[in-house]
């Protein structure tokens, strides 16, 4: 069975398909670049304005911003003399939602297994 990509229409693989994804998550397997999107969320932003958000130096954040732009994450218009970075697909926003969420599940589990192990642990002392 064969996967395609809605755009083209072209047959991937679903090796292919696998790769693309591990591509897109590896783009963002950065706490920086999580951040960028999280912030582009709200709306469009320039380097400048997430610099100062980030309070990072404009290298670091171009570069984090090249990695997200190569991969199609988000994409860059010009507004006069400045440019402004943008989420290419608001559904990155339900994304980084569902991860939190995700997360947020881990953490709770953890925790009881926290409490679970300290309680065991008193018990046998």
């Amino acid at each position: 069975m064969s996967s395609r990509i809605q755009d083209t229409g072209d047959p991937v693989s679903s090796g292919e398909l696998q790769a693309f994804k591990a591509k897109f998550f590896k783009a963002l397997a950065h706490p920086t670049r999580i951040r960028i999107l999280e912030i582009l969320v709200d709306g469009s932003r320039s380097v400048h304005e997430l610099q100062d958000a980030l309070k990072l130096e404009q290298a670091a954040v171009s570069q984090q911003l090249a990695v997200l732009r190569n991969q199609g994450i988000v994409s860059a218009g010009k507004e006069g003399l400045t440019v402004r970075y943008s989420l290419r697909d608001p559904l990155i926003g339900e994304l980084l939602q569902i991860a939190r969420r995700i997360f947020n599940n881990h953490l709770v589990s953890s925790g009881d297994l926290l409490r679970e192990l300290q309680l065991e642990s008193n018990r046998s002392r």
